[in-house]
């Protein structure tokens, strides 16, 4: 029938043990135990299977080696194919994703966990280069700036730990946004929780962020130190360490070098402008210099605790790459304004305060410009809304977060950073295990209940109000005279629980019961770094800078996540916003004067880092439950980060708080897929109903879909149909085969229509073009022919004048000799134009000449033709043969006026001179006689011969020129014969009246 079963390419079996083999999925153990799973996982890895489901959640181990499986041979072969086709890949997750994103139109998120060093950060950019791939964008330059963002924002948000050397010290949040038919058209970071204070301070046997150390080692083997006023024989405060081998690594090694070529290689491809990347260099090379500045305590006679800066070199280096006064930097470093009751009061700072300042501008120049950056990316990898409306498009989140940490020394970093990882395990256990179960107990679904660890107890200890710890912590930062010490002794007397404890003997230490495991916290500058207070003088004198990218940062507000507002406006528009007087250039500032508004950074005292901190999970939260989840566990399988080496003991630490044998269980017993009737109907409809079909959401229909498909293990609740986990991959192959096949019917039938379409266009064009061409044509013919046919006429006119004119002279001559008497020129004009009785003068004439004087006429008459035959003029105006036919006519026309005899003499004229006229054959109003006389019939032979020679020598003409022609000679052939001219001289002087046979004149 019509809805047989799809077979694809390769050979699809609904049996379980073809699907996965045992070494690709923990699902299908038969014994499930930590021993069996640890033990599968030290064999893979043994071989360098790094990657292992459990269901559809990938496990992967870090191999602290580059493998050779990420080529994009690779990728393709994980392009849109089953899952059991290839080995376990993190390919294959990202794949899953993004088919799932474009079957179903939904919003996917990927979440990574892990420890620290577990892999996280790599197995993030992989994610990314592979949706890149799958989401091939027609403009190659934003899959090139997608791929460079993340080398970018990890060289300033990563750093070097006691435990990984690439540890992410930020949350970030990458949203790579698609169009509705899957291709990539944008990207989106958000960053939370920056660790800041690692700027000014590293624990032992850790460093800072990496930018500071790749801009130092590229200045120094670039001989351009000087330009930015770094010292070249000792590296600055910042980075240098007690072990003192920073200078000897960045001498020695060129490492540094590259990764700062990369860097720049980055800011280039992302669309940074060669002036925002210089403004960039100076803050980072200012915040160096301003480490070095160092305070000394000065005592006067009013004023004991009163500090100064002994080396003015670094102030002032500091104060030029930041574009402001060494003085005001100066004065805003040892001293402070209070505003009590109207009035301002200049209090100088100790050595202490003074350097906390110091560090407290340096955080702050850092975080904002680390924000600013992440902002300018945002701005330069937005969708173009000539392709896609953001709004109408689909995207795929990937969240790399730092992973759980627990150091010899935990403070407050460590606790955030905690928090947070218990936020995404209670995010985990919400999705695989308590939502699964209520799913079962509401649709009455006999189900095995797997136990798992809750950890909601912990994070409500940590977030609810108002006895959370964040908002203990919040309210005794508020008080000036607290401490670190009473601070503990707070979280003592109200955090009542079995997941906090206090040891014994340690005054600032307490312990949290963490789902990774306990942890010692060190409380020790708790309440400082809560407070991360940044007094009012360092913003007002940051905002005098004349770098307008530092104007900016300390211009624009903060979210409440403390991250930069997003601007509108590029760098070179931020002094906008500045007050005239500080937006002119450099001025000295007038601390009295500038601090009289200090409510300007009022409401940044209020906020503290754990209020940050919280509003970071909830906006982190509210981005992930939009979207499908897809997890990935990052596995460290050994803390001394050597390839090939699988501690038993820590992998099997990590799967235990990690869930990992929970979800096994869960995975091989539960249903992870719980899909709405009406919605599953929606979407498989088409394997068992025909297109046109509109069928109900409903419990039969569900079951003809799961029974026409073949499935198995499957149950239907009373709303919902109940799949495992491979159950949604197989409904898909066999929706993309049936959606495959009819999309290859369209293309026939589009195709089959278009070729149609095409081929009439195609005729009716070249019918219209031949219409065209042949109106064309037909004009330009008829206007050559009518061209043609004027000069033709125009020359036979020329030529009949010319030729009547010789004739005329020829026989004025003729008879002025033959006569021997001056012919009268009025006697010849009014000869050609009187009207006077031409048949009594020829009869005069007649009668008077002589036979002697008509044969001289004879052969005279048979002379003048000879020489007009011969004539140069006939031979100068001869046309060519195809006007052979004129000429012959002109001849004619010019013998039968050589053949009329004078008929007619004027009257009252001398009697010795006669007045002579040609006998004209086409007077109008008269008919011509016909020619018969023996002279005209030699004359009319003549002219035949002479036509027929013409006539054989030129090609055959067309029938409508052959009809002129023949014209002529019936015009010729009519003529009536006339009488011989007597021979004798007497007709000259007493005419012969003419025969009836003769040619009569008329005035025309």
């Amino acid at each position: 029938s019509r809805h047989e079963r799809i077979h694809t390419r390769r050979p699809y079996h609904v049996d379980g043990a073809d699907k996965y083999s045992l070494d690709d999925d923990l699902v299908n153990l038969e014994v499930l135990d930590e021993d069996t799973i640890i033990h599968q996982l030290q064999k893979r890895y043994a071989d360098l299977q790094i990657y292992t489901y459990v269901g559809d959640i990938l496990i992967a181990l870090n191999p602290f080696q580059n493998l050779s499986i990420y080529s994009p041979q690779f990728s393709k072969l994980y392009h849109g194919v089953k899952r059991s086709s290839n080995p376990p890949h993190i390919f294959a997750s990202a794949d899953a994703a993004y088919q799932s994103m474009v079957t179903f139109s939904k919003d996917q998120c990927i979440i990574i966990s892990g420890e620290s060093g577990a892999g996280k950060t790599e197995s993030a950019h992989l994610i990314v280069q592979h949706l890149t791939f799958l989401g091939k964008a027609n403009n190659r330059a934003l899959r090139e700036k997608i791929l460079q963002v993340n080398p970018l924002v990890e060289a300033f948000g990563n750093a070097c730990t006691a435990i990984n050397d690439n540890s992410s010290r930020f949350g970030k949040y990458l949203e790579m946004m698609f169009t509705p038919t899957g291709a990539v058209m944008g990207a989106k970071i958000s960053e939370y929780l920056l660790e800041k204070s690692r700027v000014i301070k590293q624990a032992v046997g850790e460093k800072n962020f990496h930018i500071f150390y790749y801009i130092y080692a590229g200045l120094y083997h670039q001989k351009k130190l000087s330009e930015y006023r770094l010292p070249d024989k000792k590296p600055p405060r910042y980075i240098d360490n007690e072990t003192g081998r920073v200078m000897h690594d960045i001498v020695t090694k060129d490492s540094y070098g590259r990764q700062f070529e990369a860097i720049q290689h980055c800011f280039r491809i992302i669309g940074f402008t060669d002036e925002e990347v210089y403004s960039v260099y100076r803050i980072l090379t200012g915040i160096l210099n301003t480490g070095n500045i160092e305070f000394a305590a000065i005592s006067s006679q009013h004023q004991t605790d009163k500090s100064e800066v002994p080396n003015p070199e670094a102030l002032d280096n500091a104060a030029a790459l930041l574009s402001i006064g060494s003085e005001e930097l100066q004065e805003a470093l040892t001293s402070h304004c209070v505003v009590t009751r109207g009035e301002t009061i200049i209090r100088t700072n100790t050595v202490d305060k003074a350097a906390d300042v110091r560090d407290a501008m340096s955080k702050a120049l850092y975080g904002r410009l680390f924000s600013w950056i992440v902002n300018r990316i945002n701005t330069l990898l937005q969708p173009d809304k000539n392709i896609c409306h953001a709004e109408s498009g689909m995207n795929v989140g990937i969240l790399d977060i730092f992973g759980f940490e627990n150091f010899a020394r935990n403070s407050f970093e460590q606790l955030c950073i905690n928090i947070a990882n218990e936020q995404i395990q209670f995010y985990f256990n919400q999705h695989i295990f308590a939502l699964e179960q209520m799913e079962y107990q509401s649709e009455g679904i006999d189900a095995t209940t797997v136990e798992y660890e809750d950890n909601r107890p912990l994070l409500d200890m940590f977030l609810q109000k108002p006895m959370g710890l964040l908002s203990l912590l919040d309210e005794e930062s508020r008080f000036p005279q607290a401490t670190d010490l009473t601070l503990v002794d707070k979280f003592e007397d109200n955090l009542r629980c079995k997941y906090f404890w206090r040891p014994k003997g340690v005054e600032l230490s307490f312990g949290i019961q963490h789902y990774a495991g306990k942890v010692l916290y060190d409380a020790c500058a708790f309440l400082e770094k809560n407070r991360d207070t940044l007094p009012a003088d360092i913003v007002v004198v940051l905002r005098t800078s004349e770098n307008k990218l530092l104007q900016q940062l300390f211009s624009s507000p903060l979210t409440k996540t403390g991250n930069l507002a997003q601007a509108r406006a590029r760098v070179t528009a931020a002094s906008r916003s500045l007050p005239p007087q500080l937006s002119a250039g450099r001025i000295k500032v007038d601390t009295m004067e500038v601090m009289r508004h200090p409510e300007e950074t009022t409401n940044m005292k209020r906020q503290t880092m754990a209020s940050y901190f919280r509003y970071s999970l909830m906006d982190l939260l509210s981005k992930m439950v939009v979207g499908q989840p897809h997890f990935i566990r990052c596995i460290k399988p050994n803390d001394d980060r050597e390839a090939l080496t699988f501690s038993h003991e820590r992998v099997l630490l990590q799967l235990r708080y990690t869930g990992i044998l929970e979800t096994v269980k869960i995975r091989q017993k539960g249903y992870s897929h719980r899909i709405l009737f009406e919605e599953f109907v929606k979407r498989y409809y088409y394997l068992a109903f025909k297109a046109h079909e509109t069928p109900l959401g409903s419990r039969e229909n569900c079951l003809a879909i799961l029974e026409k498909s073949k499935l198995d293990n499957w149950i239907l609740g009373k709303t919902k149909v109940f799949l495992k986990y491979y159950h949604i991959e197989q409904l898909n192959l066999f929706l993309r085969e049936v959606i495959g096949r009819v999309v290859v019917m369209q293309a026939y039938i589009k195709g089959w229509l278009g070729a149609r379409r095409y081929k009439k266009v195609k005729e009716k064009r070249e019918n219209s073009a031949v219409t065209i061409q042949s109106a064309w044509r037909g004009y330009e013919a008829r206007r050559k022919y009518k061209e043609i046919r004027n000069r033709r006429t125009d020359a036979a006119i020329h030529i009949q004048a010319a030729f009547r004119g010789y004739i005329v002279r020829k026989n004025y001559a003729r008879l002025k000799t033959s006569t021997g008497c001056i012919a009268d020129p009025e006697l010849m004009s009014s000869c050609s134009t009187s009207n006077f009785d031409c048949e009594e003068y020829w009869q005069q004439t007649s009668n008077e000449s002589s036979p002697v004087a008509r044969d001289f006429l004879d052969k005279q008459t048979e002379k003048d033709l000879d020489e007009i035959s011969a004539s140069p003029f006939i031979q100068k105006h001869s046309f060519e043969k195809n006007d052979s036919q004129s000429i012959s006519q002109s001849q004619a026309v010019a013998d039968h006026q050589l053949s009329s005899p004078l008929r007619s003499r004027k009257k009252g004229g001398s009697e010795n001179c006669l007045e002579q006229k040609l006998r004209t054959p086409r007077r109008r109003c008269q008919q011509p006689k016909m020619l018969n006389s023996p002279e005209d019939n030699m004359y009319y032979n003549q002219l035949n011969g002479t036509l027929e020679y013409q006539g054989s020598k030129r090609k055959p003409r067309k029938l409508g020129q052959i009809k002129v022609l023949d014209g002529e000679d019936e015009y010729y052939k009519s003529l009536s014969a006339v009488e011989s001219i007597p021979e004798d001289d007497s007709f000259l002087t007493s005419p012969s009246p003419p025969s009836s046979r003769g040619v009569s004149f008329a005035q025309s």
